[in-house]
């Protein structure tokens, strides 16, 4: 079902694979590795690509191809790819579309792993990145050079939630002949489509709010079919898939997206309403609070602020270790987006092997904490919230 007249939450649950001879009302699960050929014309038909079928469930399976296409009704976009993970889905990206000599210009807020990749593996392929603040986007035209390739950003960042304008970057981007690949991982298709502001591409990882249930792994890319073409045959010959099993939980858990979403950011709103009025809080930053540095930005661009608050606590790395242990409700975990409130502090756990100055660079405060919060009665959050921070 394509048909763009019906809404998000239509498309939702209604875009499914074709039925069996069963005629299930519920997608049925595809758990083989591989599929059978009819004759010799038809197997050599299907590896010339002459048909488009199933052939290996590396390249393709019906589960992942449904997930896949709601994806991509729900972006906008031309195509997709599915990958194991979230970071398969980055790194297959990136690794398809450069090549060594090539420059990234990046967001520097991105995701510790993302880091990783560019400080550490690229430069091995003469790959290189620079890093702009996001809080000065008039720089980043600076930081362009003749061997720029793509412009990349998070937004909202993980995990100080800050917000860049896709606008600008799209502009940008078109200005300087880039390809621009947005992480809308913290929106969800559901609040945000970088691709109606100029991106090029969109990476999720799945795991996240998509699932929203902490279940399975899973990433995914979309946008134009020339630079999804080129990422499909890369992942095709690496072999980063998405398990069959993963992307049916995940096509299923898009059914549900949208009034998921909707509960996430109500009660993250009101978290960040309640942080804001406690005495042991200095900053809170939720987009969707008028307070928010970005605030018009997000407004602009995001249908509601997402499910994620950072807030800085008074006293640095040990009153943000204090913090922790005295949470008794919330989940300490380094998943989010989940149906159950999680609470990280980034300078003693994710991010404590950056030095002060690399964090301050990237708004990872010593106090900062960083709440994913779940679906669960919205008081008994607070309520857990506050005892710790009391």
């Amino acid at each position: 079902m394509e048909n763009t007249e019906f809404g998000f939450e239509t498309q939702a649950i209604r875009t499914q694979l074709n039925r069996s001879q069963y005629l299930e009302h519920s997608v049925p699960l595809y758990l083989t590795s591989s599929f059978v050929f009819e004759d010799a014309e038809d197997m050599r038909a299907s590896f010339t690509e002459e048909k488009v079928r199933n052939i290996y469930s590396r390249f393709s399976n019906p589960n992942t191809t449904e997930f896949v296409e709601k994806i991509c009704q729900m972006e906008g976009a031309d195509d997709g790819c599915a990958f194991a993970t979230g970071m398969a889905a980055v790194y297959s990206t990136f690794a398809a579309l450069l090549n060594a000599g090539d420059h990234i210009v990046s967001v520097g807020s991105v995701f510790g792993s993302t880091h990783t990749l560019f400080t550490k593996y690229f430069p091995k392929w003469n790959i290189t990145a620079s890093y702009f603040d996001i809080n000065k986007p008039e720089t980043i035209e600076s930081y362009i050079q003749p061997n720029t390739k793509i412009l990349f950003a998070e937004s909202p960042t993980n995990p100080a939630v800050d917000i860049i304008d896709l606008e600008l970057l799209g502009k940008i981007a078109k200005k300087h002949n880039l390809i621009l690949i947005i992480d809308n991982c913290f929106a969800t298709p559901y609040l945000q489509n970088p691709i109606k502001f100029g991106a090029d591409l969109v990476v999720h990882s799945a795991t996240k709010l998509i699932d929203g249930q902490g279940r399975v792994l899973g990433g995914v890319v979309v946008g134009n079919e020339q630079l999804v073409r080129e990422i499909y045959l890369f992942s095709r010959n690496t072999g980063p898939a998405m398990s069959p099993f993963n992307a049916w939980v995940l096509s299923k858990s898009l059914e549900t997206l949208a009034i998921r979403v909707e509960k996430h950011c109500e009660n993250a709103l009101k978290v960040a309403q309640f942080l804001e009025t406690h005495p042991g809080v200095k900053q809170v930053k939720y987009p969707f609070l008028k307070s928010h540095p970005q605030y018009e930005v997000a407004k602009k661009q995001m249908k509601l602020g997402g499910n994620i608050v950072a807030f800085e606590i008074e006293g640095g790395i040990e009153k943000g270790r204090q913090f922790l242990d005295k949470i008794k409700f919330c989940s300490l975990s380094a998943n989010l987006g989940d149906t159950r409130t999680i609470v990280t502090h980034p300078a003693s756990t994710t991010h404590s092997k950056l030095s002060l100055e690399e964090r301050l660079a990237v708004s990872i405060t010593d106090g900062l904490v960083r709440v994913s919060v779940g679906l669960e009665t919205i008081e008994d959050v607070i309520k857990d919230l506050r005892q710790a921070l009391d």
